[in-house]
């Protein structure tokens, strides 16, 4: 926001009041006061379009000890303030009656007036200043992908694939390409600038691409992305689902998520021409603190049990903490470029139910921490790891993700930086979430698996 731009005593900014105007317009009814809890669901508050002005120069108050993770009841009253340049029509909504639209909002505490230290957005809001301060802006451009399933008799939910398709698949085999049309419809009216489309590798399962954007952009768009996807299969009488290993034995659902830094200049800070890979020092003390952190950013970006059936080897999921610029089983790889303005990193560990702005958060952090103590990245690895056996492994110096939500809650805990940049509120809500989490599968889950196994063997 400009100067010219800033409300006078709590008036509107031109921004804002555009906005009103654009409601008016638009005949929008309703509008949808989104926000996001600490495990990443997005909530929202519905007001009458008629409210939309006090929402803007008052904010709309709400019960936060209702959310996930928030604050206790005593300490209750909170408070949404819209951002206004997040304002878009929500296009399964449209009616001749009628539409709605929706803002993304800040979380305010009341008692201080300041940002809430528990909203996610802030987190990230917090990182990108960080970032801003050593004079780099964060690009991310993630790949969510998500399946489609049929539903029952009853409407649930079920884990019958809604096509037969493979990877790159045409119809009839991809039953689901007008589905992902609709979609991607849906997301052009939204702003959304959907870059590819296409079947993935497992049956029902599908990526859309949309185009680069700084983080906090990046991580609303994949907020409202996922909204837009289910809402659209629910109009199809379909599920969709984030889930990142909802059948067992086939490839999972991965977010990878693309990684570069520009600076003041609007220069790509992490090319460098001379470099073998194009990959500029910056770029590679970024790498090494991004892999440095990488046991603990994956409580945060593989955060529920269910991921950890998705990060085993042979299902095309990264567990080997290393880097390559010619294969796909490192953690980490450094796509080709045609022009220095796409020198990136790929972090191909996240998957689609995180929580976008903490998943941001850490990686912003862990990559700066990188740069701030000059650390080099170690040597890529060309090789295939998942062929590697332990010795070999061990000779190039290669560590495994954690291997269940416990482990990576624990490493977690004992990371400062990763813990710093989520902030004490939001490190302890989490972690005590997850680790409820944890503990009530081990303890209260017995698998088919099991006892095919077990039942009659001892």
């Amino acid at each position: 926001m400009t100067d010219q731009d800033a409300a006078p005593d709590g008036g509107l900014t031109a921004e804002e009041q555009a906005v009103l105007e654009e409601i008016e317009e638009r005949n929008i009814d309703f509008i949808r006061l989104q926000f996001t809890d600490i495990l990443g669901t997005v909530k929202n508050v519905s007001i009458p379009a008629s409210q939309a002005e006090k929402a803007f120069t008052e904010g709309i108050y709400f019960d936060g000890s209702s959310i996930e993770g928030f604050v206790r009841i005593q300490e209750s009253d909170m408070r949404l303030d819209p951002d206004a340049s997040t304002f878009a029509e929500l296009p399964w909504r449209r009616s001749e009656n009628g539409s709605a639209a929706r803002f993304i909002c800040d979380v305010i505490d009341t008692a201080t007036g300041e940002a809430f230290t528990g909203d996610p957005r802030h987190v990230l809001k917090r990182a990108i200043a960080r970032a801003e301060e050593m004079g780099y802006t964060l690009n991310a451009g993630p790949e969510p992908e998500f399946f489609v399933f049929e539903k029952d008799e009853n409407g649930a939910a079920t884990t019958t694939t809604h096509d037969a398709g493979g990877y790159f698949d045409l119809a009839p085999k991809d039953m689901a390409s007008d589905l992902r049309r609709q979609i991607i419809y849906f997301l052009e009216e939204m702003d959304f600038e959907v870059e590819a489309s296409h079947h993935e590798v497992a049956q029902g399962q599908h990526e859309i691409d949309f185009k680069y954007a700084d983080a906090l952009t990046t991580a609303d768009n994949i907020a409202t992305f996922r909204s837009v996807v289910r809402a659209t299969a629910e109009l199809h009488d379909l599920h969709a689902t984030f889930m990142p290993k909802p059948i067992a034995g086939i490839n999972g659902s991965g977010m990878h998520t693309h990684l570069s830094l520009f600076d003041e200049t609007g220069e790509n800070a992490f090319h460098d021409d001379d470099d073998e890979f194009n990959l500029s020092g910056t770029a590679k003390s970024f790498l090494a603190g991004v892999l440095e952190h990488a046991p603990a950013i994956t409580a945060v970006c593989n955060p529920n049990v269910n991921s950890y059936k998705r990060l085993v080897p042979g299902y095309e999921a990264p567990v080997y903490v290393a880097w390559s610029d010619v294969n796909r089983s490192a953690l980490v790889r450094k796509p080709a470029a045609r022009v220095p303005a796409a020198s990136r990193i790929e972090l191909r560990s996240p998957d689609p139910s995180c929580n976008p702005y903490l998943a941001l958060a850490v990686m912003l952090h862990a990559g700066l921490e990188g740069i701030e103590r000059g650390l080099e990245a170690p040597d890529p690895v060309r090789e295939n790891i998942y062929e590697f056996d332990e010795a070999m492994r061990a000779e190039y110096g290669i560590e495994t993700l954690p291997g269940s939500l416990g482990e990576a809650v624990a490493a977690l805990e004992a990371d400062e930086v990763v813990t710093d940049a989520l902030g004490e509120h939001i490190t302890e809500k989490f972690v005590q979430a997850k680790s409820q989490e944890a503990t009530a599968y081990r303890a209260e889950q017995v698998s088919q698996w099991e006892l095919d196994r077990y039942l009659e063997t001892f």
